[in-house]
């Protein structure tokens, strides 16, 4: 696949507004190998410096959202993608600008709510401002999970019918904007996703199974999801989780989530004697 869509190819910067984790890194490598400049936005005390060290950028407190508009109109964005995690802030202590206060006031109750409420809000705000969001699989459409098993390892009957009723599940989940992902073994639900997080799920999942080995890990989009905002996705150290809390495999929604640094997931799953596989959701 390519790497470089139409909203990718031209001379004008990416912005990135960059949280915590891969995502952000791997979008400025992909930038500078197509000879796309950047300027990435940076929060203090959540994004790696890797990420934007050796890139134009700006670091902002997470509160100042007028500062942070400020530097990427001055770096002449006019293209954004949100990519990696951010800690939603308490109002307790929250410092606001100015712009912060009329964001606040736009999102209303979504800033209570789940995350896609506050992220199709934050998009409706931002494209308010003049700003063109983009997703990161369109930046890096090698990124979307494809259909079927990726590497050598299968997921056995019991695997997919445990992966059959997580999806419904974690669709479920998604309608009432909960989380994306669901841990299912043997037919038994172990746990669901919700303001932990994943990685957390899957900890907390690791006492509940039955089995020394079994159970799988279940990722799907949320039904009314913001697709250009969090869509679910998997890393390295998702298989690397996986493997320490005894589970067989992971299954996300094909053309629906992303797979980070896919070499890696793929190699290391091989080696572990773990199953990743892309199921689409009828």
């Amino acid at each position: 696949m390519s790497s470089a869509p139409a909203a990718a190819r031209n001379n004008t910067p990416l912005g990135i507004i960059a949280g915590s984790g891969r995502l952000p890194a791997q979008l400025v490598e992909t930038c500078k190998n197509n000879k796309r400049p950047v300027f990435v936005l940076a929060f203090q005390d959540t994004t790696d410096p890797e990420t934007y060290m050796h890139v134009p950028h700006a670091i902002v407190r997470i509160e100042a959202v007028g500062e942070a508009l400020d530097h990427l109109r001055n770096a002449g964005v006019v293209e954004l993608v949100m990519a990696g995690k951010v800690r939603r802030p308490s109002l307790i202590g929250l410092r606001p600008d100015k712009t912060t206060a009329k964001l606040i006031a736009h999102m209303g109750s979504s800033f209570f709510t789940g995350d896609n409420a506050l992220f199709t809000s934050l998009v409706t705000f931002l494209e308010g401002e003049g700003f063109k969001i983009v997703g990161a699989d369109q930046v890096m459409d090698e990124l979307v999970t494809p259909e079927g098993t990726l590497g050598r390892i299968k997921p056995t009957a019991q695997n997919l019918a445990d992966i059959a009723k997580g999806m419904s599940i974690a669709k479920a989940l998604g309608r009432l904007d909960i989380g994306q992902a669901v841990i299912v073994e043997n037919n038994y639900v172990l746990g669901v996703e919700a303001a932990e997080g994943t990685d957390a799920m899957i900890i907390r999942c690791a006492g509940l199974k039955n089995e020394e080995r079994g159970g799988v890990l279940v990722k799907a989009k949320k039904p009314l999801q913001e697709a250009r905002v969090d869509l679910p996705a998997i890393g390295p150290a998702t298989i690397e989780n996986i493997y320490a809390a005894g589970l067989m495999g992971v299954a996300v929604e094909a053309g629906g989530s992303l797979i980070l640094d896919r070499t890696q997931v793929i190699a290391r799953a091989d080696k572990l004697g773990i199953f990743v596989v892309g199921v689409r959701h009828a």
